[in-house]
């Protein structure tokens, strides 16, 4: 069973057994291999890391960095990197194996589109990994099949569709749609890409974790040093395995801690942590962060955060908001910053962590700490960011006089 809906976050320390899934799970090579295309791909450009000097003060930390994917290739969140390029890998697979002489450049300019015009990519989504793969198939030339559960925005539907993907709703959670993905992909000899894994398909999720790595390596050149705490959103896990893995292959000994962040009402991870073994959770309720409403973690994600995961914490749906207003409106001088309802998760466990004694001690958080953060999205659906952001006028007074 997953977390009840509460208004207190949730902590236990793991005891990470280092080992070598870091290098084994998603070895160095494609990391390499990811990033050194995906930088080539036009429209690229590295994504902003804001120092939040003024919330690291408030909190007694020395800092706060805040890894803002909200501009990345125009699509609003991290996923770009990861949906489009597994299905740029999958279709040079897919031609090659028919025969045909095509470069993963070719696919990735558009050369080979009425090749790719044969091949059917389908995912399950919450938005945002569906947005990238819509996407990528547009830019490619391949047809594009969605699917989502029945709590997905229109918003976030819509802007799929205008990327020129079919979209199918169901009337299920997120891992119903995995499963009927699954299903009509077989069915059809269409081909998933998909975020998780599960027994027997590994290699395209682990090209969208690959493809992950691209912030880390950003990171590397805008970071004068390490941070030694890393707080990263949940879900499924590939995020958070993704850069745990990346950072190890960076970073090395000086590596930061992983904390797992998630919500109480999609808490897998934190469950898995518990029983030491990948655990499904059910979603009884929808959880605001929708990028994060997941029951069932990744197979090779799990297989990472097992040997990496300092703490697993969850964060109650009454913070989302707040850690939303906290950064469209800053104190002192930081960077007003436009964060989506996932995109806080990290942030919000920061929170909760540094304001408890007991926590702080757990993961030696104090005023020498370089706490990094990755803002996974911005605001991927204007409506639901205004409705949870926007503030009337005496609100904002009371804010400012608080």
């Amino acid at each position: 069973m997953c977390a009840k809906n509460s208004n207190t976050a949730q902590m236990f320390i793991h005891t990470p057994t280092p080992d070598q899934a870091f290098e084994t799970v998603l070895p160095k090579p494609e990391f390499d291999a990811a990033v050194a295309e995906i930088v080539t791909w036009e429209g690229y450009a590295p994504t902003s890391c804001n120092n939040l000097s003024a919330m690291a003060v408030d909190l007694n930390l020395g800092a706060i960095h805040y890894k803002d994917e909200s501009s990345r290739f125009g699509l609003g969140s991290f996923k770009a990197l990861g949906g489009a390029y597994a299905a740029a890998k999958l279709l040079h697979r897919e031609l090659s194996k028919a025969g045909h002489d095509v470069s993963l450049s070719d696919i990735t300019v558009g050369r080979a589109r009425n090749l790719c015009a044969k091949v059917t990519l389908v995912s399950a989504t919450d938005g945002n990994h569906g947005r990238s793969l819509a996407w990528g198939a547009g830019r490619f030339g391949a047809a594009c099949r969605i699917y989502i559960h029945k709590e997905v925005s229109e918003g976030r539907a819509l802007a799929m569709e205008e990327l020129g993907a079919t979209v199918i709703r169901i009337d299920g959670d997120y891992d119903a749609s995995v499963h009927l993905a699954r299903d009509e992909a077989e069915a059809n000899g269409w081909f998933v890409i998909s975020d998780t894994s599960w027994e027997g398909y590994r290699e395209t999720p682990g090209h969208v974790m690959a493809g992950y790595g691209v912030m880390m390596d950003e990171l590397q050149g805008q970071l004068a040093e390490a941070p030694t705490h890393l707080f990263v959103q949940g879900g499924v896990g590939g995020l958070a395995a993704a850069v745990a893995a990346r950072a190890r292959q960076n970073w090395g000994e000086t590596t930061p801690k992983i904390v797992v962040v998630e919500p109480d009402l999609a808490a897998c991870l934190y469950a898995s942590g518990q029983t030491g073994v990948r655990t499904s959770v059910a979603l009884e309720e929808e959880t605001l962060m929708a990028g994060l409403s997941c029951g069932e973690p990744s197979e090779m994600a799990w297989e990472i955060l097992n040997e990496e995961t300092t703490a697993f914490m969850t964060v109650p749906e009454s913070q989302v908001a707040p850690i939303m207003r906290l950064l469209a409106y800053p104190q002192g001088q930081d960077q007003a910053i436009t964060a989506g309802e996932s995109a806080i998760a990290g942030l919000a466990g920061v929170h909760a962590a540094a304001q408890q004694d007991e926590w702080r001690k757990a993961l030696e958080l104090g005023r020498e700490s370089r706490v990094l953060v990755i803002g996974t999205e911005g605001a991927t659906d204007p409506a639901i960011y205004n409705r949870l952001v926007g503030l009337a006028p005496c609100a904002e007074k009371q804010m400012e006089g608080a």
